[in-house]
């Protein structure tokens, strides 16, 4: 399997230009020269860097620009190239479409009309940086939700991708794929369009451990709380109980046992198999553990999580850098 070169170590820089209020105060003053200078010290070698099509866009149906919000992307690509970071600029959200269904955008994946929008966004990041493949990457789209969507993103992705080569050929773009860029859809996706192309999914099991408390999942009680060194039996009924969606079943496992780095393993052994069938890099583009779970278990639970994608030679970005629900701590 082919490694992402320059994206090792990464932060997410949630809630800056994407998943936010979206005013000028909030642009301006939640990301800044020192946050750059920042990570930098702290030895990262990567942003990622989440934008929501109101940063663009002057209209939610239209493709009408807003100028302005560009200086912000241009502004990250500055800060990137003065600190040495690489950089991935990722579509968050799209007209018709949000991986939160709180958001209530629907009708992407049968709109011809919301599809020619997200090109056009595409066409114009190729056109304003598609010269910085020395820095940049692009991820076309966050987190996909229902497997139905998968033959016609399929499709979308390849024909944004072939719009995209015809500006910027060398340009690396990330693809990730249904349920929330799962490792499951890894093997779904698209055969790579070329030797550009990254694989890519989040990882956020055991997701009980990591959202506990979420105020977000409906069926979770916002004051649960639990430890990481639980067997594998406690962490199935406790799933069942909390998570009314998707999560890995733990009885592959021994249930009288406790999730170690084989844990990982087997959630990543698809994914690597199907990398390194089709030569393509595979990256994490989002990974971490809610901040009301014990920092000590939360240290556990990293230190499994990085000594299986250093292993295999996987670079990630850690969800995330300032508040979010997922604040990294001082000495991550």
């Amino acid at each position: 399997m082919r490694k992402f070169e320059g994206y090792n170590r990464g932060v997410n820089l949630g809630g800056w230009l994407s998943q936010c209020d979206h005013t000028k105060e909030r642009y301006d003053t939640f990301i800044k020269e020192e946050d750059f200078a920042e990570i930098a010290r702290r030895k990262f070698d990567h942003v990622r860097i989440p934008v929501d099509f109101e940063l663009i866009l002057a209209e939610h149906d239209a493709f009408i620009l807003n100028e302005s919000g560009f200086a912000y992307i241009d502004f990250a690509i500055e800060m990137c190239k003065k600190y040495h970071l690489n950089m991935i600029l990722d579509l968050h959200r799209t007209p018709g479409y949000s991986f939160d269904p709180f958001h209530g955008e629907k009708g992407f994946f049968d709109s011809e009309e919301y599809q020619n929008i997200f090109y056009a966004i595409w066409d114009e990041f190729a056109k304003r940086y598609g010269k910085e493949t020395d820095i940049l990457t692009f991820e076309l789209l966050n987190e996909v939700t229902a497997k139905e969507y998968c033959d016609t993103w399929n499709r979308v992705s390849y024909e944004c991708i072939k719009r995209i080569r015809s500006v910027s050929p060398d340009m690396r773009i990330i693809v990730g794929g249904y349920y929330n860029n799962s490792l499951e859809a890894v093997r779904d996706l698209a055969m790579p369009y070329d030797d550009k192309i990254i694989y890519t999914f989040h990882c956020y099991e055991p997701l009980i451990f990591t959202h506990q408390g979420a105020y977000w999942i409906a069926t979770m009680d916002t004051s649960f709380r639990t430890h990481f060194d639980m067997t594998y039996a406690e962490y199935e009924r406790l799933s069942a109980k909390y998570l009314n969606q998707a999560y890995a079943s733990f009885t592959p496992f021994d249930q009288s046992k406790t999730p170690d780095e084989d844990y990982f393993e087997y959630l990543l052994a698809d994914a690597i198999k199907v990398a390194e069938e089709r030569n393509v890099p595979l990256y994490c583009g989002e990974y971490g553990v809610i901040e009301l779970a014990d920092k000590e278990d939360a240290a556990k639970w990293f230190k499994l999580f990085h000594a299986v994608m250093d292993r295999h030679q996987i670079g990630r970005a850690v969800w995330s850098y300032k508040e979010m629900d997922f604040e990294i701590s001082k000495d991550f």
